[in-house]
């Protein structure tokens, strides 16, 4: 059957319904020929293949009226195979639309999708002719009409905002409310027994790992596992199928967002724009390479047969180029606009900022970033670093960024951990990383906190095992990270000694606490606040099964306890805005009676001197936050003031005496919060001001002062703030490298 082709536009990019028919445009600047292949609805059969009839700056573009949503599709690009000179071209392989705004259908890893022959001795230089067609994924045409009714974007500000990083089938696969259609799909995420979880806990913005359409490995597919976490990216616009419930349409990723939205939760996406799933010059042909692969990725000047490798995936995308940016670029206003997404998390981000002579934080792709209308208005949050030279750039995006901190994760699991030398690093981080973000104006927010993510121990695996137990994964334990910072308590993995399972209990509080009572913005693992446990697999990227998922129906009592704990937390920091300044905090401001806005105190209730702070055996602290101190306004102008805290944090074994400081102002000390006990309830017994209280080993304390009407001025001139006579000249906090050249007999000891 003949169909009515006509020219179409080159623009946009992608297959797109105008509601009379279909136009399809393709970006190759290499290419010689391309042919569109039209398939039935089962995406068994081809019935049409299309030559592409125009070629308009470097885009190849028709416009079929007969055409549909619901058509399903695929390519076909003729071109030199000359691998040494960058060219993959082979139209015998089916690819991919990298705009194509959905997939159907699983990928069947078969040797006919690769572009030479599996185990030739030329390898990559042969050339293999079987069709790939019958095993590949087809794209299809879709429909972006949908009924949005009253739904807005939450816009949360940032220092308000706490961040759930989740997995969309770890969070709802086991979940007991949900029935088997809706587990492990975007339908389970959005449903209310999760919302309700969401909103009882209390956080701002859910994260979900890689929903963009990705791949399965073929090695892990060979070993009976899955690429679960999703970095492996094939479709930059479609959602992933398996994701989808009975409906297989994109609206029921629209109406999850909706309903996150009316439960007032931000959806960010964790999205992949450093690679694909292609691989290195022995993987498949799926798309970019088989479309033109001397454009879209990055490869070796010496070489083209090779590719440049920053991600440590085989590939990197060639954000040099200009349509790989528009790609880029056109897959993020996509999802804002279309999708109603409200940020980005960019994995390896590092990568997508280089160009050819390193990093730049003036990159095309960060300039471009910056000047867009779109992506202004929503939270972009950078993974900052990749495999390649120079790659760690912590603290070097340009303003409007914020950026995952590892140095606070590494930081705070050292600091509990008991490690020597820890204070003045831990300040640093407390008080949002000023040492790493203060620059151009950024703020508190651009600092991304974590103790846990999906990449490493979950909270309760971080203080059961000293080591990682990866055997799982199938590559004999040699895969993760070795640099956990962990610590088993005395016995590594699960036991039934009461006394460790205390003692990890406490310290799963101590982190939770310290990230949530910090500046800059605190980010939860999904799971950590129920005891999710991955058996001591640090690297669970191919574990699709119970040890990744959340386990609902087999809650303790102890899981309980720590959800109501973790809720706590975040409605403390969700009450006191002291707690989330927008300001980095440097003693510079005072409040009426002359308190400064933070302070560091010893266990003697003495503020900490310059030498106190070269102390390497020190492992107890007291920081204070002063919400009268300095101006600060909300949204609506009017002033954002709050309560004088005091953070007490005790990382010795054993309990220390600390002296509540004597501070103008107040009367007195009420504990909020105190990590030796389980819920962290507290006695409500008022503390007199310089009272001594005992700090148990490893233990946080949260104190209020207690207001009194006596003037602040009134309290200085009778001498009740002593403590506060001693300014500390100006140092750095966050380097005790600064302090090395001291010997052990010459720094002062605190005895804690």
């Amino acid at each position: 059957m003949t169909m009515a082709v006509w020219p179409g536009r080159p623009y946009p990019l992608g297959a797109s319904w105008d509601g009379f028919g279909v136009n399809f445009a393709l970006f190759s600047a290499n290419a010689e020929r391309v042919e569109l292949c039209l398939f039935d609805s089962h995406g068994q059969r081809e019935t049409h293949r299309i030559r592409l009839p125009e070629y308009t700056d470097e885009v190849w573009h028709v416009y079929l009226p007969e055409v549909r949503p619901g058509q399903l599709y695929g390519y076909r690009v003729y071109g030199p195979y000359r691998p040494e000179q960058g060219h993959r071209f082979n139209a015998h392989k089916l690819l991919i639309d990298p705009y194509a705004r959905a997939l159907v259908g699983p990928l069947k890893w078969s040797d006919a999708h690769f572009g030479y022959k599996v185990g030739s001795p030329r390898e990559d230089l042969s050339f293999d002719r079987r069709d790939s067609a019958r095993v590949m994924p087809k794209c299809m045409v879709v429909d972006d009409a949908f009924t949005w009714g009253s739904d807005r974007h939450p816009q949360t500000p940032w220092p308000e905002t706490v961040i759930y990083e989740a997995h969309v089938g770890g969070l709802t696969m086991r979940h007991p409310e949900l029935s088997e259609i809706q587990r492990g799909t975007f339908s389970g995420l959005s449903s209310k027994p999760v919302l309700d979880h969401l909103r009882t806990l209390g956080v701002t913005a859910i994260e979900l790992l890689p929903v963009h359409g990705f791949i399965d490995d073929r090695v892990l597919v060979c070993k009976g596992l899955q690429n679960y976490w999703g970095y492996n990216s094939i479709g930059y616009f479609a959602p992933e199928p398996r994701y989808l419930g009975s409906s297989h349409h994109i609206n029921e990723f629209k109406t999850m967002v909706a309903r996150l939205h009316e439960a007032g939760i931000e959806v960010i996406l964790d999205v992949v724009y450093n690679h694909t799933g292609e691989g290195n010059q022995l993987g498949p042909t799926l798309s970019f390479r088989g479309i033109d692969n001397a454009s879209y990725y990055r490869l070796q000047a010496g070489d083209r047969r090779y590719y440049v490798d920053e991600t440590g995936t085989g590939n990197t995308l060639n954000l040099i180029h200009p349509r790989v940016i528009q790609m880029v670029l056109d897959s993020l206003r996509y999802w804002v606009t279309e999708m109603h997404v409200d940020g980005f998390r960019f994995d390896l981000a590092t990568a997508l900022a280089r160009e050819s002579y390193g990093f730049d934080p003036g990159s095309g792709f960060l300039d471009a970033c910056a000047q867009d209308p779109v992506l202004a208005g929503v939270k972009l949050i950078s993974e900052p670093w990749d495999v390649g030279p120079g790659g760690y750039r912590v603290g070097g995006f340009p303003p409007g960024w914020a950026e995952w901190n590892d140095r606070f994760r590494d930081t705070t699991r050292r600091f509990w951990r008991g490690d020597a030398g820890m204070l003045p690093e831990l300040a640093a981080r407390l008080t949002g990383s000023a040492d790493l973000f203060e620059r151009r104006g950024r703020r508190p927010w651009s600092s991304i906190n974590y103790v846990t993510a999906h990449d490493g121990f979950t909270l309760a695996d971080l203080v059961s095992y000293n080591g990682k137990h990866n055997f799982a994964n199938g590559e004999y334990n040699r895969d993760g990270s070795d640099a956990n910072f962990s610590w088993n308590h005395g016995v590594e993995g699960p036991t039934e000694v009461v006394a460790v399972q205390e003692l990890r209990a406490r310290q799963k509080r101590n982190l939770l606490a310290t990230l949530l009572l910090s500046q800059g913005v605190p980010m939860l693992l999904a799971g950590d606040e129920l005891g999710r446990s991955q058996q001591g697999n640090n690297n669970a990227y191919c574990q699709n099964g119970p040890a990744s998922w959340l386990n609902w129906p087999d809650l303790s009592d102890a899981d309980r306890t720590l959800f109501a704990f973790t809720r706590l937390l975040i409605g403390l920091r969700r009450a006191h805005p002291v707690l989330r300044r927008p300001r980095f905090l440097h003693g510079r401001d005072s409040s009426a009676d002359g308190l400064k806005d933070i302070l560091w105190f010893t266990p003697r209730g003495t503020e900490k001197t310059s030498d106190e702070w070269r102390d390497s055996d020190a492992r107890c602290l007291g920081l204070l936050l002063n919400g009268q101190a300095g101006h600060y306004a909300g949204s609506d102008g009017a002033p954002v003031t709050d309560d004088v805290l005091l953070i007490c944090f005790n990382a010795h074994f054993g309990a220390v005496p600390f002296t509540l400081p004597v501070l103008p102002g107040g009367s007195g000390w009420r504990c909020l919060l105190d990590t030796a006990f389980a819920d962290g309830s507290t006695d409500d017994t008022p503390l007199a001001l310089g009272q001594p209280m005992t700090l148990s080993g490893r233990s946080l304390r949260l104190f209020a002062l207690i207001a009194t009407a006596e003037d602040g001025a009134a309290a200085l001139a009778r001498g009740v703030w002593p403590a506060l006579a001693f300014q500390p000249p100006e140092y750095d906090l966050s380097d005790p490298g600064d302090f090395s050249e001291l010997d052990d007999d010459e720094l002062p000891h605190e005895g804690c």
